[in-house]
């Protein structure tokens, strides 16, 4: 029996990825699975985003694990979309036990547009927002606590980043999510719900490993170097991430509220 049996998962950005790995990782442990994604492209992003066959390769993931999943496409940008999805998640798998605001975009260009700025705002910080709003009160109401993750960056306990409209919204964002991790975590407390984020380096995704990427880094040695982490390893793998974020939802950690837990292969340590 896995550490998170019979619990119920929402969880946003979950066609690939990140979010791909921890639903998948989650239901290891034995949970069911409220997947989430866009499933379409963001115009200022200038890499590939997930497809909705991204997606339909989660859920199979999923249940050959013999576990359940609801997928619904809706942008975390839309509330409206997001709790629609949430609502018809939890009517099928019933009511949640763990909220991972996990979706999130990188719009760093060669080409950088104001756009940026507004697109990677709405995404990464009022669409965590939006995750956890449409969540919350079904927490409360179930009135047996529940644990909340929210997916920051190392870029939200430093300074990195550049200094592009995407680059600055990214960093401003995943700050900002550590703001909204402590005022959740306060107001949730009495309930029994904890909130943390979590703080990755760079994580070997579609997201980082893409030619626009390598070639926003190329062009700034400086932030290339910047970049580098303490250990000896370029990158983190997603279950890194997803085993971290395993612990923190379980009742392993169940006093652990309020935390930036950075996975980060010293990175942070090194600024």
């Amino acid at each position: 029996m896995g550490v998170l049996e019979g619990k119920v998962a929402f969880i946003t950005g979950a066609a690939r990825g990140q979010g791909r790995s921890h639903a998948v990782r989650l239901a290891e442990e034995g949970a069911d699975i409220i997947a989430v994604d866009i499933a379409a492209q963001i115009d200022t992003v200038p890499y590939p985003m997930s497809t909705p066959d991204d997606l339909a390769e989660t859920v199979r993931l999923v249940e050959a694990l013999d576990r359940r999943i609801y997928s619904q496409i809706a942008d975390v940008r839309d509330k409206a979309a997001l709790q629609s999805a949430f609502d018809a998640g939890t009517a099928e798998l019933g009511s949640v036990d763990i909220v991972l605001a996990n979706a999130g975009i990188a719009p760093m260009s060669m080409h950088p547009v104001q756009q940026e700025w507004t697109d990677v705002i709405a995404t990464n910080l009022t669409g965590v927002y939006n995750t956890v709003e449409v969540a919350k009160q079904s927490l409360i109401d179930r009135g047996t606590g529940g644990a909340i993750v929210l997916t920051s960056s190392t870029a939200g306990l430093t300074g990195i980043g550049g200094d592009t409209p995407g680059g600055l919204g990214y960093t401003a964002a995943k700050h900002g999510v550590v703001g909204l991790m402590r005022s959740y975590a306060n107001y949730l407390a009495p309930y029994s719900i904890r909130v943390n984020t979590v703080h990755p380096t760079g994580v070997n995704t579609p997201m980082v490993v893409n030619d626009f990427m390598q070639e926003f880094l190329q062009s700034d040695p400086a932030m290339g170097q910047a970049m580098a982490n303490a250990l000896p390893v370029a990158m983190v793998e997603p279950v890194d991430i997803s085993n971290a974020i395993v612990w923190l939802v379980s009742d392993a950690a169940r006093y652990v509220t309020g935390v930036t837990l950075p996975v980060d292969a010293g990175f942070v340590n090194k600024r």
